[in-house]
């Protein structure tokens, strides 16, 4: 079996801890939303789709700090409920194999890549992107939609 290189990054605890006070408190950018597809509401933080019924709070988030180029700020889903954290940080999440896009970025936060993962293996891909030594981290986001997934950093 061969050693990872790389690490996946789930949404940290203690934001989607905070998502769901915000929710609870009524703001308008955190929106209760009742899943009614079993591929259409990922969870940042479990890595796994919310099976339909299960309530998501959609709120905006941003994976690039403000001040830079490709900063932006966008819609992402948690589960309502607390949910455990994903865990197998050297595995790439089942749930989210397909219609994914790989962005490679240096540490100034530039985009110096991008590659989607179309029919091939996400691991292959990870690792196309990490052999530059420029690379800093790769994000994974929804190829159709554009939405930020999880963030991918080297050992």
């Amino acid at each position: 079996m061969k050693t990872p290189t790389f690490r996946i990054v789930p949404l940290a605890t203690e934001v989607a801890e905070t998502a769901r006070r915000v929710a609870a408190s009524g703001a308008q950018d955190h929106t209760i939303i009742i899943a009614d597809s079993a591929e259409g509401y990922p969870c940042r933080h479990c890595l796994r789709f919310a099976k339909p019924g299960e309530r998501v709070i959609l709120f905006p988030y941003a994976s690039i700090p403000a001040g830079h180029p490709y900063s932006e700020t966008g819609p992402i889903f948690v589960h309502e409920q607390p949910c455990q954290r994903y865990s197998m940080t050297d595995e790439f999440p089942p749930d989210l194999r397909r219609g994914r896009v790989m962005r490679a970025y240096n540490s100034n936060y530039d985009m110096i890549d991008a590659e989607v993962v179309n029919g091939s293996e996400p691991e292959a891909v990870i690792e196309k992107l990490l052999e530059k030594p420029e690379t800093a981290f790769v994000d994974t986001r929804s190829v159709t939609r554009g939405c930020y997934t999880f963030r991918i950093q080297r050992l």
